[in-house]
C-alpha cells in the first residue's frame, strides 16, 4: 500500500518516515517545503490550503497533528476533506492522551474537534491518543542545570512520557496493518514519574545539583512568557502541566504503547542522557 505523512520535516515526521521504512515501506513525505525532504518521494502539502493532488495514489494518511495553534481543527478538517476527496482508504491520527477525557482542555480542544471530524468524514481512521514526548521535558537541560533548577506546575503529579521515537513506531505499526482500522489506543510510557524525580535523575547524570521548583499555574505560565513562549501557548503548556498533577492528565499505565510496539518503552533516564550528550 501507499503510505504518506504529513508534516514530514518535522521532529515526529521525520522519525515516522524512519520507522516505516525500516519495516520495508517506502511512504510519501508530504511537507510545505518538499525540498527539505531527502530520501524519500516528497510531495507539497500545506495544512492551510491542502491539495488532494498530493494524496494521488495514497491509500492510509498519516496525519501528524498541526503545531500551528492559530487555526489547527481547521486545518486539521481540510486535511481530512482532501483525503477524502483523493480517495485515500485510512488516516491515522496523532491526537492526545485520553481524547475528549482529557483534562488538560486548551491543549486537547483541537485534537477532540479533529477526532469528531475523522468520525463525521465516513474515512476508515485510527487514533493515536499520545502522551507527552519525554523530549519535552529534555529539551531545556541546558539551562536547567545552569539554574539548578527544573520548573514546572505537575506538583507531586506522575507522568508517564515516552520518547518520539517510540510514538513515530506505532505510527508506523498502526498505518501498516489494516486491522488497526477502527482503533482508538491511549499511548503513553511504561514507567511514570514525578518531576522532582526527573530532576533528581538530571542532577544524578549530569554532576550538578538540580531540583524541581513547583510554580502556581499562572505563576509557571508567566515563567514560560519570559522565555519567548507566546502568550497562548504558554498558557496551554501550564494549564497542561498543572493538570497533569492534579488530574493525571499525563498518566497512563495500560502499557498500550509497548505493546503496539512490541517492546518496552524509552526509559526517561535514557532520554535524559540522549539529551546531555
Amino acid at each position: 500500500m501507499t503510505i504518506a505523512v504529513t508534516a514530514a520535516t518535522g521532529q515526529l515526521g521525520q522519525l515516522v518516515l524512519v520507522a516505516l521504512k525500516a519495516r520495508g515501506a517506502a511512504p510519501v513525505a508530504l511537507a510545505r517545503s518538499p525540498e527539505k525532504v531527502t530520501g524519500y518521494e516528497a510531495r507539497t502539502f500545506d495544512y492551510n490550503a491542502p491539495d488532494a493532488a498530493a494524496l494521488a495514489g495514497v491509500e492510509v494518511l498519516v496525519l501528524i497533528s498541526s503545531n500551528d495553534f492559530n487555526d489547527r481543527a481547521g486545518q486539521h478538517k481540510r486535511a481530512i476533506a482532501a483525503a477524502k476527496e483523493a480517495g485515500v482508504t485510512r488516516v491515522v491520527y496523532t491526537s492526545v492522551l485520553k481524547g475528549d477525557a482529557s483534562p488538560l482542555t486548551l491543549l486537547a480542544a483541537d485534537h477532540i474537534a479533529t477526532e469528531a471530524a475523522l468520525k463525521e468524514s465516513g474515512l476508515q481512521y485510527t487514533l493515536l491518543r499520545n502522551g507527552w514526548y519525554s523530549e519535552n521535558l529534555t529539551g531545556a537541560l541546558g539551562a536547567a542545570i545552569e539554574h539548578g533548577a527544573v520548573i514546572g506546575a505537575a506538583g507531586d503529579g506522575k507522568l508517564a512520557t515516552a520518547a518520539r521515537a517510540d510514538y513515530a513506531e506505532a505510527a508506523a505499526v498502526a498505518a501498516l496493518d489494516a486491522a488497526h482500522a477502527g482503533k482508538t489506543y491511549e499511548l503513553a510510557g511504561d514507567t511514570a514519574f514525578t518531576m522532582a524525580e526527573f530532576a533528581a535523575e538530571v542532577a544524578a547524570q549530569s554532576g550538578k545539583p538540580v531540583k524541581f521548583v513547583n510554580l502556581p499555574e499562572a505563576e509557571y505560565a508567566k515563567a514560560l512568557e519570559g522565555f519567548g513562549v507566546p502568550t497562548s501557548f504558554a498558557e496551554t503548556l501550564a494549564q497542561s502541566d498543572e493538570r497533569a498533577g492534579s488530574a493525571a492528565g499525563l498518566f497512563d499505565d495500560s502499557h498500550t504503547l509497548s505493546s503496539l510496539i512490541g517492546r518496552p518503552t524509552t526509559p526517561i533516564a535514557e532520554t535524559i542522557r540522549a539529551a546531555l550528550a
